[in-house]
């Protein structure tokens, strides 16, 4: 399958009008994006910014319920998942080993793709990985979004019995050469193409399908399970978050939506996360899986009303924000 393609279907069309190109990252990587643009004039750009494992033909349906909304759109595979290239040879691994890499990334999508041809405002749509990407650059005040609104963000892992144990062998198995392998017991086969029952991704098995049958028609646009270097570079980003001051830096607006039924990262750590923010709130979905988008209509439907009261927005209104919740604390 070119890099260039999208892969649609009568189940998941793409939206029409779709501008796909190469973006060269900082070390010569491709990485595919795709962009689109409303009728008439945009109110400004939506980046969707994808998790772990994730590719553009996922949010098909979100990119044209962005465009029906009027505002352009852009997305991305990152490195070393969707069509974009592999910093090794197992396509299925997705390896890197420093989240700023990702940043790097993005630096290259704003200034080869959002600036010359996309129209301001811009804000950001991330889930999971990418959402503790942009929260990172954010708190680093490098965001180029004016808003961002973040979906069940990896602000920590959900699950692990021994956390401090798991780091410790991450970073043993690094020293030891093998950061580039899949962490132990993993493997090359995609959570997407696993049966609908016990899935942690989504109560929804119509768009559970959907999804999975884009790895059917295209394989090697999937992933499999991490890799020992990657689950190392995401603990360290998670210890980053677990200073109580972290959000209190982070200036940019953000709405934080936490996963109820959440199994794959931890709601609880992000609710705490959320409440710090200064110019941010967290809303919960209680009977979610991790892909919101993924889910079904009444909580996606709730998730589309709260997006449209936030984005997109005004300076004076995040200015208000967090002036209110500096005189609350």
């Amino acid at each position: 399958m070119p890099l260039l393609d999208l892969i649609d279907s009568p189940a998941n069309p793409a939206p029409e009008g779709g501008v796909v190109a190469r973006v060269r990252a900082a070390d010569g990587l491709p990485i595919r994006v795709a962009r689109w643009h409303p009728e008439g004039r945009a109110r400004g750009t939506i980046v969707v910014v994808q998790g772990r494992a994730e590719y553009i033909e996922k949010y098909f349906e979100t990119i044209g319920e962005l465009l029906q909304r009027g505002f352009c759109v852009v997305s991305f595979d990152w490195r070393g998942q969707g069509l974009s290239g592999r910093e090794i040879a197992h396509p299925r691994k997705g390896h890197i080993d420093d989240f700023l890499v990702y940043e790097r990334d993005l630096e290259a999508i704003v200034d080869q793709t959002l600036t010359p041809f996309c129209p301001r405002p811009w804000f950001g749509l991330a889930h999971s990985m990418g959402a503790s990407v942009l929260i990172h650059q954010a708190h680093g005040g490098r965001s180029p979004f004016e808003r961002l609104v973040l979906l069940a963000p990896l602000i920590d892992i959900r699950g692990l019995r021994f956390p401090r144990a798991a780091r410790l062998l991450a970073d043993i198995l690094d020293v030891l050469g093998l950061g580039g392998a899949f962490v132990p017991g993993g493997g090359g086969t995609s959570l997407q193409t696993r049966p609908f029952k016990g899935n942690r991704l989504t109560r929804d098995p119509v768009r559970y399908k959907r999804n999975g049958d884009v790895i059917v028609a295209c394989p090697q646009i999937a992933l499999g399970d991490p890799t020992i270097g990657w689950v190392g570079a995401a603990f360290r980003l998670i210890d980053e978050f677990e200073d109580p001051e972290y959000p209190r830096r982070v200036l940019t607006p953000i709405l934080m939506f936490a996963a109820g039924a959440d199994r794959v990262v931890s709601t609880p750590r992000i609710e705490r996360f959320g409440h710090r923010l200064k110019a941010g709130a967290v809303i919960v979905l209680e009977q979610s899986e991790h892909e919101i988008l993924s889910e079904r209509d009444a909580i996606r439907d709730r998730f589309w009303a709260a997006f449209d009261a936030f984005i997109p927005g005004s300076r004076d209104e995040a200015e208000k924000l967090a002036a209110a919740h500096g005189s609350a604390n």
